[in-house]
């Protein structure tokens, strides 16, 4: 009886998959705005530096790296939807079926709890002294808080996907394989 209920969930499942697909789309349209962004400020600056006209502006170094570690975490995330990030599969082949599969959710499990330390932690880093009273060298006016924001986000997305990615691990176990339904 338990079996009857287990493709139902997944199929609800699969129903806000284009929600995870929607939310995929805007970060990696994040993402591109902030590569165009950060190549575009580089440009300036290095042209601000060899042609006499152009000024070169005194917060692009910062803006830079701030935009670049934006970049950074929130393609991370991208990488566990597509399942893109670095993985160690060396003995994959020489282990059973099930445990490579009771591995990749062991190892998505634990991403996930990474993700809940950074949301939790960088939203409490966020909201510290140093971040809310801290300011830009270069922009007085801008708090620090913009650069350490980051995190809380890059924690929320890769749950998002983790989410997914566990799922999709436990429909594995759970609903037979094509190739397995093949062989027998």
């Amino acid at each position: 009886m338990a079996e009857a209920h287990v493709p139902r969930f997944f199929r609800t499942l699969e129903k806000i998959k284009p929600l995870y697909d929607w939310t995929y789309k805007i970060l990696m349209f994040v993402c591109r705005l902030l590569l165009i962004g950060d190549i575009a400020i580089t440009c300036w600056s290095v042209a601000g530096r060899y042609i006499s006209f152009i000024t070169d502006p005194h917060w692009s170094e910062e803006i830079i790296l701030t935009l670049m570690v934006y970049m950074t975490v929130l393609s991370a995330s991208l990488a566990i939807r597509k399942g893109a990030h670095i993985r160690m599969t060396a003995f994959d082949r020489y282990l059973p079926k099930k445990a490579v599969k009771a591995l990749d959710l062991l190892a998505d499990v634990a991403v996930l709890v990474l993700g809940v330390f950074l949301v939790i932690y960088g939203f409490r880093f966020c909201n510290s002294p140093l971040s809310l009273r801290g300011k830009y060298a270069s922009i007085p006016t801008m708090s620090k808080f913009w650069q350490y924001l980051p995190v809380p986000v890059a924690g929320i997305s890769m749950i998002i996907f983790e989410l997914e990615q566990i799922f999709r691990h436990l429909e594995a176990f759970w609903l037979p394989d094509q190739n397995e339904k093949e062989a027998v």
